[in-house]
């Protein structure tokens, strides 16, 4: 059997549930200032400061980060990034979310998988995200998989052939790629923060 590539990515958005159109809109959050690093595909939540950051395992979720716009406090320029700098000064921030509930999103396992797996939920698992494209580097954490309440719910295997392989007739191999839904997000949920 082929091994699947081993390049986490963060959660990144492929489109909604159903037939219904997708114009990948982006919600515009609030990010504040000298806020911790945020990189691109990175899961983020809503705090109580109005404002957005970097979910761990077991937060509910409001998205993944596409990119920020803020003033870059050296130089006054405005400025574009697919990613969040730490401990960036700027006063302005503003973060672009895919945050529509019924977004599909592609990630990585961490691990093997059973193919009874699909329909299941599990959690993220958080890894710092690589400085050379400040991609995010999150994986679905294939320990989580439960009946029970997780962040995601497992829709299916990826259809790319380099990350959809199987190790035997019952599991997929480990760094599967798999298509989920945000199971816990916040814009569906009736708890503020």
């Amino acid at each position: 059997m082929a091994t699947n590539k081993d390049a986490p990515f963060g959660m990144r958005a492929i489109g909604k549930v159903g037939q219904n159109n997708d114009n990948q809109g982006l919600s515009e959050y609030n990010i504040a200032a000298s806020a911790p690093a945020i990189f691109q595909n990175d899961a983020v939540k809503a705090i109580n400061t109005a404002t957005i950051a970097q979910a761990a395992a077991g937060d509910t979720l409001i998205g993944t980060l596409t990119g920020v716009f803020f003033t870059d406090a050296n130089t006054n320029k405005p400025t574009f990034a697919n990613h969040l700098k730490a401990s960036n000064t700027a006063t302005d921030i503003v973060g672009f979310i895919s945050d529509d509930p019924y977004e599909r999103f592609e990630i990585q396992s961490n691990a093997a998988l059973a193919l009874t797996s699909v329909f299941l939920n599990a959690d993220i698992e958080v890894t710092a995200g690589t400085t050379a494209n400040f991609q995010s580097k999150s994986e679905l954490n294939a320990s989580t998989v439960t009946t029970s309440t997780a962040q995601l719910r497992i829709l299916g295997v990826t259809k790319d052939a380099e990350n959809n392989n199987t190790s035997n007739v019952t599991t997929y191999a480990t760094n599967a790629n798999f298509v989920c839904s945000i199971n816990e997000h916040f814009l569906k949920g009736t708890v503020g923060v």
